[in-house]
């Protein structure tokens, strides 16, 4: 017999509804980038206000909440970073989360969630990917590469490379994914496919990993250009939940022309059960894909699957993520 649900506390309510307010704290420091102005030591709230540009007041009220979580230290009335935002807040260092920015500027479009729900749609009309700006997009690519970086070993680690020589990776921004599957596989060659301004910073992902004999990228817009021929694996992660179901069924048709005979379609997203409801982070891209896109949202293994089964795809199984994603993969008949 399953246990009866706890209902939520008055409490916990207002804790849901209050939890707003540190993440403004923690980005407007990252904008604000007080981590990395107190790298080289402790200083005051006037030497911090100083240098961020900012009223002195207004600056040490900021530091003081840091400090109550724990990102900052005060001694003395001089503030210091901690080893957590000294090791992933400062501009620079190796684990530095510089995807922040983008979280930052979901804030903005989450900001219109109620506007959204009532229209239906996205009430921001910010263009398309390809032209949202350099710091956007270095911001958005960024927040990718930290999210990939972290689940690709155990992706690649699921998935049979036995007779996958070549791989496209739809949509593969930093490349994060292809780094780990040309790990994975001696000899096997990665290509990543994207829109022309997010291949320059693929690029450089790429040289940074010292990867540019095994990974290379291809530029264009996988609904209305080719992707090519002759690949083992279609991969598509994080794609799909950016179209709409119309969209998605063009998409695959395009990777099964792609695909030789017995290639594999994979796609790593959010995938719903039947009634939306889980996972709870799927729920929450939903709205997101709300927010921010004019079609996107969450889609469940059912609608996934008709898709694929449509564009030619059989022998269907899935695979579950640590991180609550999963992973439905068909062959190509």
């Amino acid at each position: 017999m399953a246990k009866k649900k706890k209902s939520l506390s008055y409490s916990k309510i207002m804790e849901i509804a209050n939890n707003f307010r540190t993440c403004r704290v923690l980005l407007t420091a990252f904008e604000l980038d007080i981590f990395t102005v107190l790298s080289d030591g402790k200083k005051t709230s006037k030497e911090i206000a100083e240098k961020i540009g900012a009223d002195e007041r207004a600056a040490d009220r900021l530091l003081n909440a840091l400090t109550a979580m724990d990102l900052l230290k005060k001694k003395k009335n001089k503030f210091s970073n901690t080893k957590a935002a000294d090791k992933y807040l400062v501009k620079g260092k190796p684990g530095y989360m510089g995807g922040l920015a983008h979280t930052a500027g979901l804030w903005k479009t989450w900001s219109t969630l109620t506007e959204a729900v009532k229209k239906g749609t996205s009430v921001m009309n910010r263009g398309e990917i390809n032209e949202r700006g350099d710091y956007w997009l270095e911001g958005f690519i960024a927040a990718m590469h930290m999210r990939g970086r972290i689940q690709a070993k155990e992706i690649a680690s699921l998935l049979n490379f036995k007779k996958v020589n070549k791989v496209l990776d739809v949509g593969g921004g930093s490349g994060a994914y292809s780094f780990a599957f040309v790990k994975a596989k001696k000899g096997l060659k990665s290509v990543i496919y994207d829109l022309p301004k997010v291949v320059p910073l693929t690029q450089k992902y790429i040289e940074s990993e010292g990867l540019s004999s095994s990974v290379e990228t291809m530029t264009g817009n996988y609904l209305t250009d080719d992707l090519g021929s002759g690949y083992d694996m279609m991969f598509l992660s994080a794609v799909i939940h950016s179209n709409s179901a119309e969209e998605n069924k063009l998409l695959f048709k395009k990777c099964a022309a792609g695909l030789n005979e017995g290639g594999k379609l994979v796609v790593l997203d959010q995938v719903m059960n039947e009634d939306r409801t889980k996972p709870f982070g799927g729920a929450l891209f939903a709205l997101n894909m709300l927010v921010g896109t004019a079609n996107g949202d969450t889609y469940t293994e059912s609608e996934i699957k008709s898709w694929m089964k449509e564009a030619g795809f059989s022998g269907f199984k899935r695979k579950d993520t640590v991180s609550g994603t999963a992973m439905i993969i068909g062959t190509k008949k």
